[in-house]
């Protein structure tokens, strides 16, 4: 109420100020050009005051308004007013610090490229630019070999054999979709990181592309390791991942069992933003497997289980070892005398044995290629009732998880990219 006082008072004040110049204006064009600068106006209401009072009427009813509005907003919310009074809110709000520090310089696709967030998950590097679902821009890397651990790399253009594999992305305003390019040879690619604690890498970038694709990157950067955030040494449990809510179920049922031997399955892919999130947690307890159905809340603290009234762990369950470490160490576990080399699915993958058995292939990277050269990598998550391909894309920096679907006639071309 207080705020549509405030809002009719000062169109009521406007419109007598519009009419007030009008009137100087049939007086004459010198008194109207005149009454747009305020001091001249008051000498126009001084010298025509039988002609120009109509219009401060209406100004003046227009006081009588946004008066009431400023004390009952000034009853109700003082340091609203005072914000609004202090004309706080015309100044630029501050940004946020960077999460990372990215000093890289250079281009990509011919066009200036500066990434905002950069990660090394899963043994592939991503540099992106842009908050939206797709970047503008985009670097992925995919390495042979991943870890959280110091990374050395240095390839060539004439070097050979297993290389990474560089893949570029651009979004044209006039695209629903990225254009993407690909290549593993003939690239220059200098990589030198070094852990940074809690979870981030920290380094020297270098990658320089063929003239043909106008893409080359220089400088220093930070990179996150895993899709946890920290705040003060500890795990920040406002963030949205799938890692950041595995984390909370295993403080619960660590708590919950007084012990530190919790091995935790994988969580199933989890569409953010979210609220609320009931999950199905399978987890061996002590060496017993079990199996929980939890609800997970978010509230203004962060990610919590429903329900959680657990105390702290006592001191004698944070000292407990783990499993894993009280075996012997002449004792071999039977499941790796019997392992054997898993079947890599990528082999002889197509669209047509995807379509004849989808439930082998839930859950896998794949990367779908329209005909028209645009591209999309994400997990599969299964076929829908008019036969077309869905994929399921996590988002960078937590900003949730995207959905597509492919008709098997817009398919040009469709990649397994995990085994």
């Amino acid at each position: 109420m207080d705020a549509l006082l405030i809002l009719g008072g000062l169109l009521l004040i406007l419109a007598g100020l519009v009419w007030l110049v009008m009137l100087a204006f049939s007086t004459s064009l010198l008194w109207g050009w005149g009454s747009l600068i305020p001091p001249i106006t008051l000498v126009y209401v001084l010298r025509h005051w039988r002609t120009a009072r109509k219009a401060l009427v209406v100004s003046a009813l227009g006081c009588i308004p946004l008066v009431v509005g400023l004390v009952m907003l000034a009853s109700q919310d003082a340091a609203r007013l005072e914000a609004i009074l202090s004309l706080r809110w015309l100044k630029e709000a501050p940004k946020p610090p960077a999460e990372l520090n990215i000093r890289l310089h250079g281009e990509l696709n011919g066009q200036p490229f500066s990434p905002q967030y950069a990660e090394l998950i899963d043994n592939v590097l991503i540099l992106r630019e842009g908050e939206d679902f797709f970047a503008r821009r985009e670097v992925k890397i995919r390495l042979p070999q991943g870890s959280s651990s110091a990374v050395q790399l240095d390839v060539l253009p004439a070097d050979s054999g297993t290389l990474p594999e560089v893949e570029i992305n651009w979004l044209l305003p006039e695209q629903d979709l990225p254009e993407a390019r690909r290549l593993d040879k003939g690239y220059t690619l200098h990589l030198s990181l070094q852990p940074l604690l809690p979870n981030k890498l920290q380094g020297d970038f270098h990658l320089v592309l063929p003239p043909s694709f106008k893409t080359s990157l220089s400088g220093s950067l930070e990179l996150f390791s895993d899709r946890l955030r920290y705040r003060d040494g500890r795990v920040d449990t406002r963030f949205d991942s799938r890692e950041t809510l595995a984390h909370v179920v295993d403080d619960y049922l660590q708590r919950r069992f007084s012990t530190r031997l919790v091995q935790l399955t994988e969580l199933p892919e989890i569409a953010f933003p979210a609220k609320r999130v009931p999950l199905e947690v399978e987890a061996r307890i002590n060496g017993e497997q079990q199996q929980f159905a939890l609800v997970l809340e978010k509230e203004e603290l962060g990610w919590r289980v429903s329900g959680d009234r657990y105390p702290a762990l006592s001191p004698a369950a944070q000292n407990a070892t783990p499993l894993a470490t009280t075996q012997p160490r002449d004792v071999v576990p039977a499941a790796v005398e019997v392992a054997r080399p898993s079947l890599d699915r990528r082999v002889r993958f197509s669209l047509p044995r995807l379509q004849r058995n989808p439930g082998q292939y839930r859950n896998l990277l794949m990367r779908v290629t329209r005909s028209s050269g645009s591209s999309v990598e994400g997990r599969f998550v299964g076929i829908d009732n008019d036969d077309s391909i869905r994929l399921a894309q996590q988002m960078g920096a937590g900003d949730g998880q995207a959905s597509f679907s492919f008709k098997p006639e817009e398919i040009g071309s469709i990649e397994l990219l995990e085994p």
